[in-house]
């Protein structure tokens, strides 16, 4: 099909890839409330490899993960190429962002009012940052404009979002509770992003230089699929392994509890 110069292109969405979304954000979802688990240790100090696990499994998975398979969902009738640099970028900003906003609601261990506030604010201005710098990583022949009154709706979605998910991560211990926390906060993720979506309108252009790094083609769905897979296996087995490890830590300390009255006497 031709297009000329100054025709808005009209999108349309590939329903298996929406639904692949939201699945994506929900088991993103659930591994970050696992790992907040054992976000602090008995003492109040942050448990790196936890921490690292709930930014990676709520930033990197839950939301950047669902945003990128949703792009690839959006689809434009001219080829799409996405910009290698803005793209790794978003991605490092969501994870980033995500692990911050986890330690603030944290409060060393204890559910910090205060903190999660800020954490929310903080999440939702940098879920925003990531949606809106991941569109602007697309490449094709055209340019998007962006409708702030749908900005500043996604925005509000955004902060209501990161704050019912930052709530959640340090409320829900039962794991039914979480498998409804996901579903929650997946759907809260992807209104965000799709209300964001609505926002954007792409005007037709007379060419546009590709990118020096683009990341496109025919096996970019299933790259990107095999890639979150084996994300989640690992992040799954990083939650699961320290069981036991806490449980002879917990041990231990009892022993050493029990032992330090009788060294005294």
């Amino acid at each position: 099909m031709n297009f000329n110069v100054g025709d808005v292109l009209s999108p349309r969405y590939d329903m298996v890839l929406v639904v692949a979304s939201y699945v994506i954000s929900v088991l993103g979802s659930f591994a970050a409330l696992a790992h907040t688990k054992y976000l602090y240790r008995a003492d109040g100090t942050v448990n790196r490899s936890m921490a690292a696990g709930a930014a990676v499994a709520l930033g990197g998975v839950g939301i950047w993960s669902m945003h990128f398979v949703g792009m690839m969902g959006y689809r434009l009738p001219l080829p799409v190429v996405y910009d290698g640099f803005w793209t790794l970028l978003s991605l490092l900003a969501a994870i980033v962002i995500a692990g911050i906003a986890l330690i603030l609601a944290g409060g060393g261990g204890r559910f910090s009012k205060p903190g999660w506030l800020a954490g929310s604010l903080l999440a939702g201005v940098g879920v925003c940052v990531m949606h809106y710098m991941g569109m602007y990583a697309m490449n094709l022949r055209a340019d998007m404009s962006l409708d702030l009154q749908v900005v500043m709706i996604s925005f509000a979605i955004a902060v209501t979002a990161s704050a019912a998910a930052l709530w959640l991560a340090f409320h829900v211990r039962k794991v039914w509770h979480r498998v409804l926390a996901s579903l929650i906060m997946g759907l809260a993720v992807c209104a965000m992003h799709y209300t964001g979506m609505r926002a954007a309108e792409f005007i037709c252009v007379e060419s546009k230089s590709p990118p020096v790094w683009g990341i496109g083609g025919f096996y970019l769905s299933q790259m990107v699929f095999s890639v979150v897979g084996l994300v989640l296996v690992y992040l799954m087995w990083n939650v699961l392994a320290p069981r036991d490890i806490s449980a002879s830590g917990k041990k231990g300390a009892s022993a050493a509890n029990r032992a330090r009255p009788s060294l005294q006497k």
